[in-house]
């Protein structure tokens, strides 16, 4: 399968996946509402998440390129990997004491990062942690077994781990939430992770792949895959780092706060995964390529900040204005209650213009990676974290839910704009004016689409909340694109011209 054919099947397969995880959303809200049940089984799911993410991501990710050169140099007679083989071995060692540990530990380790957490709700969280940490080496297994089937260009397998696990996620909710509360969700996690891990077998066996236990630390394959490791766990450490400072600082907000959190992040976080993500396809081969060719590379950056700006700020508005419509229709049904939708709204509203940070971020790392500069993402990424962090303990206490999701977007609206900096000033790979003419258009037709908005919403008469959502949505888009067909901006013409750029492949 080609790079090209074989990253537009990878992004429709996780696009499918992904509208499974949100109906599994919708489905755990309905059953679960936005209470202390379900902020106890989120902090449980961070916490299983440090344990393995630190380790287990990064094995992963170094794993790929060192199989995919040895694959290369055996062909097809390939039908194993010492490298891997001591790799896996090694995480699975080490990930599994460390659940345990953890499992010994969990009341003050829970207790640390939910300080908010008091009498039933802190026993909970520590039940649930128990439970979840049995999926940890699942989850490590599953990661490991799809880095070496991608190494061998099968991805398809992979590309649907996520089905299986909502599929048994929304029944363990919808089913045996009613009657067993929380605890069915997490061992429905656990249920689900063994899913995934299965269904990287297939692969596997297809290939004629054999995976023995093996602690061959001298290895050369292994100690490569050791050497890669670091910045990679610096990266998958700052992403977990945040996410339990969010949830802990939570704790000490109103039942339902972390939930609320949750539930308004993955709302704001749909678009830039079903949409940018395939747009951008074409984007990260063009970049290995033009490797060396500065002219190229600055104009693919550029239609790449053009594409993601334009697509992502109208979308960015809309969920701003229209946040509380949105809530209710995404998720106000059964349990989950009107002040539910309402909290909900909060976090999208702050968390909203995150959405095109992500965006311009994904297009200026990526364009960093493919020139060879692997640190300055990461010294980033670092500083974003700071400012997180920061954020959270400073903006919580006056602000709410609101000061937690206003510190995240400022975070990563730093990193977009230091990584362009740094992008522009150690390659030259940003072309700077268009850049800044970009933004001041969006910025100039934002406002007036805000303004639009408000107005409209002022205006209408009292709706259902998808009829009030729709008609906000349509009416602010429209604006927008009429703004920049008035504008004349150049960029009206670039997502047309990746759409048949992602169709031709």
């Amino acid at each position: 399968m080609s790079v090209s054919r074989a990253a537009v099947v990878v992004v429709a397969l996780t696009a499918v996946s992904t509208v499974f995880g949100f109906v599994r959303d919708v489905v755990i809200a309905a059953v679960y509402g936005a209470g202390p049940e379900l902020d106890a089984y989120l902090v449980a799911q961070g916490l299983m998440n440090v344990v393995l993410g630190l380790i287990a991501y990064a094995m992963a990710r170094s794993v790929t390129p060192v199989v995919a050169r040895e694959v290369a140099a055996e062909g097809e007679q390939c039908r194993g990997h010492r490298s891997f083989d001591t790799a896996i071995t090694v995480t699975m060692v080490v990930l599994g004491l460390g659940a345990i540990v953890v499992g010994l530990l969990a009341g003050p380790v829970t207790a640390a990062l939910a300080p908010g957490f008091e009498g039933a709700q802190a026993e909970l969280t520590v039940t649930l942690t128990r439970i979840m940490l049995l999926a940890t080496v699942l989850v490590a297994g599953t990661d490991l077994l799809a880095a070496v089937a991608q190494a061998h260009r099968r991805v398809i397998w992979s590309s649907l781990q996520g089905v299986p696990f909502n599929i048994i996620m929304i029944a363990a909710a919808g089913l045996f939430g009613p009657r067993y509360g929380v605890q069915a969700l997490a061992v429905g996690f656990v249920v689900g992770s063994a899913a995934r891990l299965l269904l990287q077998l297939p692969p596997l066996r297809s290939l004629g792949l054999r995976v023995r236990p093996r602690l061959d630390l001298r290895q050369p394959g292994f100690r490569e895959i050791a050497r890669l490791m670091p910045p990679l766990l610096v990266g998958s450490a700052i992403s977990n780092v945040n996410s339990l400072v969010d949830r802990a600082v939570g704790s000490t907000l109103d039942d339902g706060a972390i939930t609320a959190l949750s539930y308004g992040w993955r709302l704001v976080n749909l678009p830039e995964t079903l949409l940018i993500a395939s747009l951008l396809v074409p984007l990260y081969p063009a970049l290995g390529a033009a490797a060396g060719n500065l002219p190229e590379i600055r104009r693919l950056v550029s239609r790449g900040l053009s594409v993601t700006i334009t697509l992502l700020m109208p979308l960015t508005l809309i969920l701003m204005v229209a946040a509380v419509p949105l809530a209710q229709v995404a998720y106000g049904r059964g349990a989950f209650s009107d002040g539910d939708a309402r909290s909900t709204a909060v976090a999208i509203v702050w968390y909203a213009p995150a959405l095109v940070a992500m965006g311009v971020r994904q297009v200026l790392v990526s364009t960093s990676y493919a020139l060879g500069d692997s640190r300055a993402p990461v010294v980033v990424s670092v500083g974003a974290m700071v400012i997180n962090v920061v954020g959270d303990i400073v903006l919580a206490p006056v602000l709410g839910l609101a000061g937690i999701a206003l510190a995240t977007s400022a975070s990563l609206m730093a990193a977009a704009l230091a990584n362009g900096v740094l992008l522009a000033r150690r390659h030259a790979a940003v072309d700077t004016a268009a850049a800044r003419g970009l933004v001041v258009r969006a910025a100039v037709l934002g406002s007036a689409t805000i303004g639009v908005g408000v107005v409209i919403g002022a205006l209408l008469p009292p709706a259902p909340a998808l009829v009030e959502g729709a008609l906000l949505g349509g009416v602010m888009l429209a604006a927008y694109v009429f703004g920049l067909v008035l504008l004349r901006a150049p960029e009206r013409l670039v997502p047309l011209e990746m759409l048949r750029a992602v169709r031709r492949r």
